[in-house]
């Protein structure tokens, strides 16, 4: 059974930081890509970046770039996403998820590739 635990949500002032992690357990995560999406009320989830668990390679949407950063610790199967300059317009539900192989550009971006979620983490950026 694969595990992902979202934590590190909360409410933060506009142009504030916050760090989510998420935690995996019940399997090894050497050939997984960890990606986070948002989806925010009355919005499609969509994603803002992703990491691969072996090698790093990062990518993030237009609107996370410059601000967002995923970052990873193997030893602690643990992924991070370090959020700074928050905007209002960045108050959704944060989710976490792994899958398998994913490695295009084209294909991190899109939720049905991956395998398995976590419960979600609120976030709210006030004006």
């Amino acid at each position: 059974q694969v595990q992902l635990v979202e934590s590190g949500g909360g409410l933060v002032q506009a142009g504030g930081s916050l760090r989510l992690s998420c935690a995996a357990s019940g399997r090894t995560f050497s050939s997984y890509t960890v990606g986070w999406f948002r989806q925010a009320p009355g919005k499609e989830r969509e994603f803002v970046a992703s990491i691969a668990w072996s090698g790093g390679t990062t990518y993030a949407a237009d609107s996370a770039k410059g601000r967002f950063t995923a970052s990873r610790d193997n030893a602690r199967n643990t992924v991070y996403l370090q959020m700074n300059s928050l905007k209002p317009e960045d108050t959704a539900v944060y989710y976490c998820a792994a899958g398998r192989y994913i490695q295009s550009p084209v294909l991190v971006v899109k939720s049905d590739e991956y395998d398995y979620w976590g419960q979600g983490t609120q976030v709210t950026v006030s004006s």
